[in-house]
């Protein structure tokens, strides 16, 4: 895979290569994570209850090019669809830091050249999990995501 230098920094998400566009996700698993919405405040609560698909181990879907086959609500994230989404992703998120117009957090893959880097900061998901199939939807709620 060949990315340009600091291509983040400089090309528009819309005219990325699709290589550079996945090369964004940073491995945290939050977008994995099923979420809730305060009727009253509108707050969104991140749960720890990860999509059916979501390896746990690795922070990564365990059927990524199959993903919307047989998880039918996936979101499947673009350029184009990133203004009504980006509220759903997390606030570290690198689609939404740059759609928002800043920059990366120092710890990234992209900045530090370490795939394993947002790991070690503190900002996946890994380990941190339970699968949806193994958590009725009524109980979601009881496994709220503690998010800096």
């Amino acid at each position: 895979m060949s990315l340009r230098a600091n291509y983040w920094t400089e090309i528009p998400l819309t005219e990325m290569t699709p290589e550079e566009w996945e090369a964004l996700c940073d491995g945290c698993g939050k977008c994995c994570l099923n979420k809730l919405e305060d009727i009253d405040t509108e707050e969104l609560i991140f749960t720890r209850v990860a999509c059916r698909l979501f390896d746990d181990t690795n922070c990564r879907c365990a059927n990524y090019a199959q993903r919307k086959r047989h998880v039918p609500e996936c979101v499947v994230l673009t350029p184009q669809n990133l203004d009504e989404i980006a509220y759903w992703m997390p606030p570290s998120c690198a689609y939404r830091l740059l759609h928002e117009g800043r920059a990366l957090p120092l710890w990234h893959p992209l900045v530090t050249g370490d795939p394993g880097s947002t790991h070690r900061a503190g900002q996946s998901v890994q380990g941190q999990t339970v699968s949806e199939a193994a958590v009725a939807l009524d109980d979601w709620e009881d496994y709220p995501l503690e998010m800096d």
